[in-house]
């Protein structure tokens, strides 16, 4: 089977480009011939090709509307059998959601924004944009089927977009076991803490992701200030461009000496070997990659209920939910239920994840487009 995936920009730190490369390489074994469509792209394997889509842009909304006409064109032209996109462009068969409904996300943002900053997301052309985009996709007679990847998600574009309610499918994330193990703290917990003066005996908590205002950074501050009195310390591996502004946060409070901001880092797995909760208190996040890599490599998971996620914690057995992502009183408490309990947590954190590895991922997707095929090759 010969299919394309559409995926506009390679960011190496992504979470939906691991994902895409990943689930790529685990499809050769079923058989299929992946084919990237993007602007740049690295790390190609086997039998997957990227081919080049880059037309010239000015602004944002100029390069994705740019791109979505250039990848139509390329995919009108290819030899494909299914066509599956990772952004909002109408000319796909299956159309992944992997960034959820911007619909939902500016519904959850604006809560949080003063009237001004609402008015100003509102009037947004980029986000008027995007909203356009979503709606053209979820009404284009080409679309034969949406992956979800949380039940969370499914139920979001049942209900923003209801004519779609048919084509809907849940397939989780797939993480790579071998990698993500909970061995990984005896291989990297005690030089990586030495490496940043943190003790042996402490107690740490991980985040990992970009964007910090959508994942949560703001309260997680406020809380760490609750529980940083212990012997506690916070690892930020992740990057946005307003996280001086963060730091410069966390100065004010007088917790700055106890958190260590890491930066993107293009391997993840020692920094989930150094700790002992993974946090990620997100306003709205489908499903993340690094929730799941922390499960799998033994960490309890403490997240919102505005996170696909949530979906696999079973509060107190592998992780704990926060029902408001914006209380730091309740996050607080969480994290100081987990950090007690963290070593109890840590086999049931890895169960939760082994039965989501690549390979059950790849049989997922390939029995969807399997269905998908079966009426266009029984016509033949």
């Amino acid at each position: 089977m010969k299919l394309a995936v559409i995926r506009q920009r390679y960011d190496p730190h992504g979470g939906a480009e691991r994902f895409v490369s990943h689930a790529a390489v685990a499809l050769q074994a079923h058989g299929t011939h992946t084919t990237i469509i993007a602007r740049e792209w690295v790390g190609e394997a086997g039998e997957t090709h990227w081919q080049r889509c880059d037309p010239f842009y000015l602004g944002r909304i100029w390069r994705d509307r740019g791109f979505a006409r250039a990848a139509c064109r390329l995919v009108a032209d290819g030899d494909f059998d299914l066509v599956q996109s990772h952004e909002r462009i109408p000319c796909c068969d299956v159309y992944r959601a992997g960034d959820g409904v911007h619909a939902q996300w500016l519904q959850y943002r604006a809560k949080v924004l003063s009237p001004w900053q609402r008015l100003g997301l509102a009037c947004s052309p980029f986000h008027r944009h995007l909203l356009a985009a979503e709606r053209r996709l979820f009404c284009s007679p080409r679309l034969r089927a949406v992956i979800c990847n949380s039940r969370m998600v499914r139920d979001e574009i049942a209900r923003w977009f209801p004519a779609v309610s048919d084509r809907l499918h849940v397939i989780y994330n797939g993480v790579d076991l071998e990698r993500h193990h909970p061995s990984l703290a005896g291989e990297y917990r005690s030089a990586m803490r030495e490496r940043l003066g943190i003790p042996q005996g402490a107690k740490t908590l991980l985040f990992v992701g970009a964007g910090f205002e959508r994942k949560g950074m703001q309260v997680l501050l406020d809380s760490f200030k609750r529980v940083c009195h212990e012997p506690v310390f916070l690892v930020v591996v992740g990057t946005d461009r307003h996280a001086r502004r963060f730091e410069a946060y966390a100065r004010s409070l007088g917790i700055a000496e106890k958190i260590h901001w890491a930066g993107p880092q293009s391997d993840v797995a020692p920094w989930y070997g150094l700790a002992d909760v993974f946090v990620l208190p997100t306003l709205y996040d489908p499903f993340p990659n690094a929730a799941l890599e922390a499960l799998a490599s033994g960490l309890p998971v403490v997240t919102s209920n505005h996170c696909g996620t949530a979906e696999i914690i079973r509060e107190g057995w592998n992780g704990y939910i926060c029902r408001d992502p914006c209380d730091a009183g309740e996050l607080a408490g969480n994290l100081g239920k987990a950090l007690a309990r963290a070593q109890d947590m840590r086999g049931n954190a890895r169960s939760s994840a082994q039965a989501l590895g690549m390979p059950q991922m790849a049989q997922a997707l390939t029995g969807l487009y399997a269905r998908l095929l079966q009426p266009a090759q029984g016509a033949h």
